[in-house]
């Protein structure tokens, strides 16, 4: 936790100390005093409408000496321990080498006291200038004064190679022998025009809006772009569409199917307004007529990015800066569209993977409550054919038992038919009488194997025909089941 204070905490903590009683703590006040509560500075309870506040012994100590008992504490224990930790420090370049090669290239010292640093600084600089430093490496140190040391021993051929390669420049001409087809386009349709340049709103050309001084320049650079564009592969397009039931004029580079919107704007500053002499009359007329205060005026700065309101807006938008032109940037509004449709495409690989991956899972759930179905309708008839089973052998037992119950006596007629129907009819229920088959396979319904399941059986097509069998190809997406 840091333990140093912002000026309104300072204040609310001598305002607490100063009053005799409990300060009553107004809500504006509540984070405030939230931490100041958190640093041990100030003890809040609830009393009638509001929290109200006393001061803390840690409090008055922070008043008093303008720092935490806790930090201080800190200190203290860091400096006590600051000879054993020196001692352990490499007292040589060579040891710091050492144990660089043996940490993989990376030490961090956590924050060590005045000694210990001094120490660490002397093996530094020991080990950069007496050679200690092996070829081909770097020896860095971050944390000369304060915080954390971090030593780093870095081979300065596998950071070079690591480095991402330089992003091509695209060139600009300085004029226009063969323009790009939509250049030519846009070159016609702004004429001999001498104010704002804006065609954001014509089919079949580049959208700009820009002040006529910049309208060269502006059509040079888009030039330069569309070209380099198609030289790379890529597709440009203008396209018209509807929207809100209003036709929509969009130039884009299409990349892997993929269309990224353009447009070239001058970008504006805020400037006092200025009304004409018609608004003034109309002011002292009416004198409840408002006027603007601002007005927009170009500033020079051309902007090259998707065009308001697009779902790409700020993902791939450059301008003239203080350090660099618009011209420069160029290239990386291209590799920046190349990345954006590279990882569109990554994405779209992945979300197919996961959706291949949860269709197989769903039909490989909905074939083991098909088998789960099956393997209980078989338990089923077999459970019945024991029973039936040894129904029969009972009643074949009970006929026995009644025959040998009359002896050497005829058995009644009436009784005679009796154990005659009870003997043919535990002949019926035998199913030892005949042959033994498999049960036919119930029938595989929704409603049935959901309730083994429990998922959604109608997100995707049912894999069973009336039959019960499987009926989708084996083609990776999914389980065929039997």
């Amino acid at each position: 936790m840091k333990y140093t204070l912002t000026e309104p905490q300072v204040v609310l903590l001598r305002e607490v100390a100063a009053a005799s009683t409990a300060v009553s703590l107004p809500p504006v006040k509540t984070h405030t005093a939230w931490a100041l509560e958190q640093r041990g500075l100030i003890k809040r309870t609830w009393r009638g409408s509001g929290h109200v506040a006393v001061v803390t012994a840690d409090g008055r100590y922070y008043l008093k000496h303008g720092r935490h008992p806790r930090e201080v504490q800190a200190e203290k224990e860091r400096l006590e321990g600051d000879a054993a930790q020196a001692a352990r420090a490499p007292d040589s370049g060579v040891e710091l080498i050492s144990r660089l090669q043996s940490a993989s290239g990376k030490i961090t010292v956590s924050d060590p006291a005045p000694q210990t640093r001094n120490r660490w600084r002397a093996a530094y600089y020991s080990a950069l200038h007496h050679g200690h430093v092996p070829a081909g490496h770097k020896l860095r140190w971050h944390g000369r004064q304060r915080g954390d040391c971090v030593f780093t021993l870095v081979d300065e051929e596998a950071e070079k190679e690591a480095q991402p390669l330089p992003v091509p420049t695209v060139d600009v001409p300085e004029s226009l022998a063969r323009p790009h087809r939509l250049v030519l386009a846009t070159r016609k349709a702004l004429g001999r025009a001498q104010g704002a340049v804006d065609t954001r709103g014509r089919a079949e050309v580049i959208p700009l809006y820009v002040s006529r001084p910049l309208a060269d320049r502006a059509l040079r650079i888009m030039h330069a772009l569309l070209t380099e564009a198609e030289n790379r592969g890529y597709t440009v397009k203008t396209q018209t569409d509807l929207q809100h039931r209003e036709a929509v004029h969009t130039l884009a580079i299409v990349i892997r199917g993929r269309s990224f919107p353009l447009a070239l704007t001058e970008r504006t500053a805020k400037v006092p307004y200025e009304p004409t002499p018609q608004e003034l009359r109309r002011k002292e007329r009416s004198p409840w007529t408002p006027l603007p205060k601002y007005d927009e005026e170009f500033n020079g700065r051309l902007a090259l990015g998707p065009p308001a309101k697009s779902r790409y807006q700020r993902s791939y938008s450059y301008s003239d800066g203080a350090r660099w032109t618009l011209e420069s940037r160029l290239g990386h509004l291209l590799h920046d569209l190349e990345r954006i449709a590279a990882e569109a495409d990554r994405q779209e690989r992945e979300k197919k993977l996961r959706e291949a991956e949860q269709r197989r899972r769903w039909y490989e759930t909905v074939g083991r409550a098909r088998e789960q179905q099956i393997e209980q309708h078989r338990a089923t008839v077999l459970n019945g054919q024991i029973r039936a089973w040894r129904q029969a052998d009972e009643i074949r037992a009970f006929c026995q038992a009644a025959r040998v119950r009359a002896g050497d006596a005829p058995v009644a007629a009436e009784e005679a038919d009796w154990l005659e129907w009870a003997e043919a009819y535990a002949a019926q229920l035998d199913p030892l009488k005949g042959f033994l088959r498999t049960p036919a396979d119930p029938p595989a319904g929704r409603e049935v194997l959901r309730e083994l399941a429990k998922i959604d059986f109608y997100a995707y097509p049912w894999p069973f025909d009336t039959d019960g069998h499987w009926t989708l190809p084996d083609d990776g997406s999914t389980t065929p089941r039997a």
